[in-house]
C-alpha cells in the first residue's frame, strides 16, 4: 500500500458562493466518510488562513525562525487528505471524488516509501 496526499491550493474554492458552501461541505464530508468506510482515509483537513491570531513561520535549516510563508503566496495549500491505497489509479479515483465534491482541482502526490511505517 502507498500513501498519497490529495491537496488543493488556497483560494481554489473562492468561486463558491456562500449559499452553496453548505452543500459543498456536505458533499466533501460524504466523500471523506466514504473513504473512511473503505479503510483508505488516514488524515485530512483544511488549513486556517482566516484566524488573525494565527502566525505564520518558516524555520531554516539552522533553526532560525522568520515570519512567513505569507497568506498571499500562491503556493499555499488550502487543504489536504491523506489516503493509503494499493495503486496510483486508486488515489486518482479518490482525488476525482474530492474534486467533484469540493468543486476544485486536486493535486495528487505520493509519499516516499518508509519501511518503518509498515504495520
Amino acid at each position: 500500500m502507498a500513501r498519497y496526499m490529495i491537496s488543493f491550493e488556497k483560494g481554489s474554492m473562492d468561486h463558491i458562493s456562500e449559499a452553496d458552501f453548505p452543500e459543498v461541505g456536505r458533499a466533501a464530508h460524504a466523500v471523506i466518510q466514504e473513504a473512511k468506510d473503505a479503510g483508505v482515509f488516514l488524515f485530512g483537513g483544511g488549513l486556517d488562513y482566516e484566524d488573525n491570531d494565527v502566525e505564520y513561520a518558516a524555520v531554516a535549516i539552522d533553526g532560525t525562525i522568520t515570519d512567513g510563508p505569507y497568506p498571499e503566496t500562491k503556493e499555499l495549500i488550502g487543504g489536504v487528505t491523506i489516503v493509503e491505497v494499493p495503486t496510483r489509479e486508486e488515489a486518482l479515483k479518490w482525488a476525482a471524488k474530492i474534486a467533484v465534491a469540493c468543486r476544485c482541482a486536486q493535486d495528487v502526490r505520493k509519499f516516499m516509501f518508509d519501511p518503518d511505517l509498515i504495520e
